[in-house]
């Protein structure tokens, strides 16, 4: 099982989901892992209480940067709770220190679960939030320059 979470992490840090740019985000935020350098800008549009466009950039080891392309992949189009909710579990993994949640919460985090071995060692736990924290930033800045349902940015590659 952990050869195939490995390969989960290596193939989403080579081929990654959601990289890119918005032409004008209801709410970006950069983040910075100090300690080893990784970082990450992500980029979100809101409307209808629905994370509707979202994208990210950023540079770093394959933990962070496979983190970033699930988050894309799992919380894309999602209503805000929902990208919440898993970013909230997500952050209960990491720091489960290696070990699984219940099967239900492991169900409902999918391909990320195969992030569970991450938080044996405290110095990969940043890498893999990076992009979670950058996320919540995001939200919180667009939940506050949007008032209702705007114009949706468009992605650019």
């Amino acid at each position: 099982m952990q050869q195939l979470y490995q390969q989960v992490i290596l193939d989403h840090s080579k081929s990654r989901s959601g990289e890119g740019e918005l032409s004008s985000p209801h709410g970006e935020s950069f983040q910075v892992n100090p300690t080893c350098g990784d970082e990450c800008t992500v980029q979100v549009a809101v409307e209808d209480n629905r994370l509707s466009h979202f994208a990210w950039s950023g540079r770093g080891c394959s933990i962070s940067q496979a983190s970033l392309s699930l988050m894309y992949e799992m919380v894309d189009g999602e209503p805000l709770d929902r990208a919440e909710h898993l970013g909230e579990t997500f952050r209960e993994l990491i720091h489960n220190r290696g070990q699984e949640l219940n099967p239900e919460k492991m169900e409902q985090l999918e391909d990320l679960s195969a992030f569970t071995g991450v938080g044996r060692y405290s110095a990969r736990v940043k890498c893999a939030l990076l992009g979670w924290m950058a996320l919540r930033d995001a939200l919180v800045q667009a939940q506050r320059t949007t008032s209702g349902p705007g114009q949706a940015p468009e992605t650019q590659a």
